[in-house]
């Protein structure tokens, strides 16, 4: 066994195989596997086998993409046969809710360059001539999609790794591993040790244990999946024995299920509500091949529902019930990425559709490794989305939930139940008797809009159809009323954010954003450090504020911080929520190793008030003693201020493009504030609004998000960040790699769009846009603007196509829209609201 090698695998699955296949493919030879029995003996060997290229995700989709892509390439490049049969894929829609979702599907996919075509129940019936297309109104099919045999898959990857260099070692197993003071690892086994620079986690159902090794928590908990294998069927068996192709895999997924042929009868998949999670302790250090017992009683609704549409699986006998673990996240999507608080510790773990994203999750892992960045933006997929939350009872109840949801109606404002209200500030208890209705973000509660007191919707507002899937709107306790309905399209609640906007631009407003990521910076070496990570100019005097950006190595954008200077070598960093662990990682892996800088999350110590609106001003003047003139405090500036008895770090900015400060208060403080808020704000009508209604506004204003408009995959230009970049500073992060690649020219601009005609449905982000027939970008945000009265985009196209008054068309849910180029900020581009 050798003792030293560039990179270790722990894990001898599809995905770990494919990490070192991809980094032998990158160069890096000197790489070894390490698995502690045999090859796919974990979840791989009893994996269906299916490749669904479809995924609402940006990140996963393109994961996808490139590994349906690879594999049918494997056999010739190794001689290794893998079992791809490209027989298409079929998902039926039983309801218009489901054809919205393929429909806003199809439009991704054209941005992904995944093929998708529209069937209608005449054609299903031709391809699938055993389904019955009663109730059936429409379907989408992949036609490069299919099916694979992982082992083979997994062997064929391990033969083109070993040819380029690689090292595999089976039976043998890892007992710990040690990070080295200079850098580095040591992987202990029972059959020696290794030391190596990096370390990759793709060990399946073991992801918990193989983190402990090295005090990481990984957010993945396996549930139990069963599908059932019958005795052969006289009709395929015909169809066969004709020369006619097999009929492909079948989804309808309002039955929540998938079926396909296998070995002349039929492979059946339910994803059924009350499938527990397993391994919650982990295997057993034997486990190997290892089956659960079957549990069909759990499977009856959906047995029904196939028999019901394939009355042919009905005329057979049961062959085998299949019944394994499958690694899941909170969220159902993978953790692909570095771990958190670790130099060159890497996850490739909570894969649930591991077989389809094997290829593609090892092919960006081994670039993030070898060359420092990932091609594609993987923010979805990264392992820092999650927080240290996401512990034993949140991960059962979430990803049992993720688990029971994989063919549910993937609704852009869809808000899950499980595991909720285990972050909230402390003033939810008001806002929720004020009525809102909370979505969530990192784990903490914030509210998305607010319900008129006493409304609730009727069963005929819900209208929900006659399926075994047919949930659309948030689950509440009995009793309650129910106020929000899902929906791809001008929802129940559009109408009451318009009216929070209009409060906010009329009067004031009071929005809770606690759940910022918030990071205080000290010691003798803040400001040079901070100066030479971030792109703008550091705020110059005690008070000043200013918008600064992390960029990639590749001269992209990773991260967004609001900078306040709060002494000479003090400075206060605020970015999003969502990020927090993301950003605070970054952060803190750039630190200094002579301790003259010292980072502090302070998240949870202050709580976020903000106050926007024209007479917000004259709200707070009634609370405190500062003198908030625009002269004695100008837009971009803080102070600290009385409010009340109380006190709170004002800072003059905002998402919503009113006059207005974000009160970042301690934390005990919130609930004196809120109510002193709206004591002297009752004069002044003061009332709560949501994030949707801020999106609104902000999408009036042009203000970018990660990941939307800003990207690893958009270089800071192209998104339109030259104001907050000073190519006058000697260096920062990145500014090399976009310098060269303005120099290369840049493929993209960030646009703001004015969509025509739309009366019941706006974009919502990665549309297509076109022109003249040709794809030219895609949305990366989109919605109506209460103030102007338009429904609007942002979106990136071709830097020829970016001047104002262009016309362009994009498609929103198939249907063909016009569009026109417009200046950034439609409302108030001079900002005069922001300053006055």
């Amino acid at each position: 066994m050798k003792t030293e090698a560039r990179v270790v695998v722990i894990g001898g699955g599809v995905v770990g195989v494919s990490t070192l296949y991809h980094l032998a493919k990158l160069g890096w030879s000197d790489v070894a596997l390490i698995e502690r029995k045999e090859l796919t003996s974990g979840s791989t060997w009893h994996a269906a086998g299916l490749l669904p290229l479809f995924n609402m995700s940006y990140s996963v989709g393109q994961l996808h993409k490139y590994s349906v892509g690879l594999y049918p390439t494997l056999e010739a490049e190794t001689g290794q046969a893998v079992g791809f049969a490209q027989v298409s894929n079929i998902r039926l829609a039983c309801t218009e809710d489901r054809m919205d979702e393929y429909r806003y599907y199809a439009g991704v996919a054209k941005t992904l360059g995944v093929k998708v075509d529209f069937l209608t129940p005449e054609q299903v019936k031709e391809i699938w001539p055993l389904c019955d297309v009663t109730g059936v109104i429409g379907a989408i099919r992949h036609p490069d999609d299919g099916y694979i045999q992982p082992a083979d898959l997994t062997q064929a990857l391990a033969k083109g790794a070993r040819a380029m260099g690689a090292t595999i070692y089976r039976q043998t197993e890892v007992t710990d591993i040690t990070e080295q003071l200079g850098g580095g690892w040591i992987v202990h086994t029972d059959k020696g040790d290794i030391a190596c620079e990096h370390v990759v986690s793709a060990s399946g159902n073991f992801a918990q244990k193989t983190g402990a090794m090295v005090g990481l928590d990984v957010p993945v908990i396996p549930v139990e999946h069963q599908y059932i294998v019958t005795e052969p069927h006289p009709a395929i068996q015909a169809r066969k024995a004709a020369g006619l192709p097999e009929m492909g895999v079948l989804r309808e997924s309002d039955a929540s299920y998938y079926m396909r042929e296998e070995a002349g009868g039929l492979l059946l998949g339910p994803y059924e509500i009350g499938a527990p999670a397993c391994y919650m302790d982990g295997p057993h250090p034997d486990s190997e091949y290892e089956l659960f017992q079957e549990d069909l009683d759990r499977l009856g609704p959906y047995i029904e529902a196939a028999v019901a549409r394939v009355p042919a699986f009905a005329e057979v006998g049961l062959k085998r019930v299949y019944n394994g673990a499958i690694a899941y996240t909170p969220d159902g999507s993978p953790i692909v990425g570095p771990a958190w608080g670790l130099k060159n510790f890497w996850l490739n773990e909570g894969h649930s559709f591991g077989v389809t994203a094997a290829g593609g999750a090892g092919w960006q892992l081994a670039k993030w490794i070898v060359e420092g960045e990932p091609s594609i933006d993987m923010m979805g997929v990264d392992p820092r989305r999650f927080g240290p939350y996401a512990l034993r009872g949140f991960l059962k109840e979430k990803n049992e939930e993720a688990y029971a949801k994989v063919f549910t109606v993937h609704y852009p404002d869809e808000e899950r139940t499980a595991a909720r209200g285990i972050k909230r500030s402390p003033c939810y208890e008001r806002m929720q008797a004020m009525g809102a209705v909370f979505g969530t973000v990192f784990g903490w509660e914030r509210p998305n809009w607010f319900a008129p007191k006493g409304y609730a919707l009727t069963d005929a507002d819900l209208n929900k159809p006659d399926v075994l899937l047919n949930e659309n709107h948030p689950e509440v306790a009995e009793g309650a009323p129910i106020q929000e309905c899902w929906s791809f399209r001008r929802s129940n609640y559009f109408e009451h954010v318009g009216a929070e906007c209009r409060h906010v631009t009329e009067k004031v407003g009071v929005l809770d954003l606690t759940a910022f990521a918030k990071f205080e910076v000290s010691g003798p070496g803040a400001e040079a450090w901070l100066g030479g990570l971030l792109t703008n100019a550091l705020p110059k005097a005690i008070g000043r504020l200013s918008l600064s950006y992390l960029l990639s190595q590749n001269g992209g954008v990773r991260s967004e911080f609001t900078v306040l200077r709060e002494g000479p070598q003090r400075f206060y960093l605020v970015s999003a929520g969502a990020l927090e662990r993301h950003d605070y990682d970054y952060l803190q892996k750039a630190l200094p190793t002579d301790g003259s800088v010292r980072l502090e999350k302070v998240t949870t110590q202050y709580g976020v008030l903000v106050l926007a609106g024209p007479r917000s001003r004259e709200l707070l003047a009634k609370l405190t003693d500062t003198d908030l003139s625009n002269a004695a405090f100008p837009w971009l500036t803080a102070k600290t201020i009385s409010v009340g008895a109380a006190h709170a770090k004002a800072l003059r900015v905002n998402f919503v493009g009113e006059l207005g400060w974000e009160l970042h208060h301690p934390i005990e403080m919130q609930n004196y504030i809120f109510d002193k808020l709206f004591e002297a704000g009752a004069e002044f009508d003061l009332k709560p609004f949501g994030i949707r209604a801020m999106d609104s506004l902000r999408l009036e204003k042009s203000y970018k998000l990660i990941p939307r408009e800003l990207s690893i995959e958009y270089a800071a230009f192209e998104s339109g960040l030259e104001r907050f970049v000073s190519l006058k500073k000697p260096g920062f992060v990145g500014k090399g790699a976009l310098l060269a690649w303005q120099e290369r020219g840049f493929n993209n601009k960030a646009i703001t769009l004015e969509v025509h005609g739309a009366t019941d449905t706006d974009a919502r982000g990665s549309e297509p846009i076109y022109l003249d027939g040709e794809l030219v970008g895609r949305t990366t945000s989109g919605g109506y603007g209460w103030r102007v009265g338009k429904s609007l985009a942002l979106g990136m196209v071709r830097p020829d196509l970016a001047a104002v008054g262009t016309r362009l068309t994009l498609t929103i849910l198939a249907e063909t829209f016009q569009a026109t180029v417009i200046a950034d900020s439609p409302f108030d581009p001079e900002n005069l609201r922001l300053r006055s």
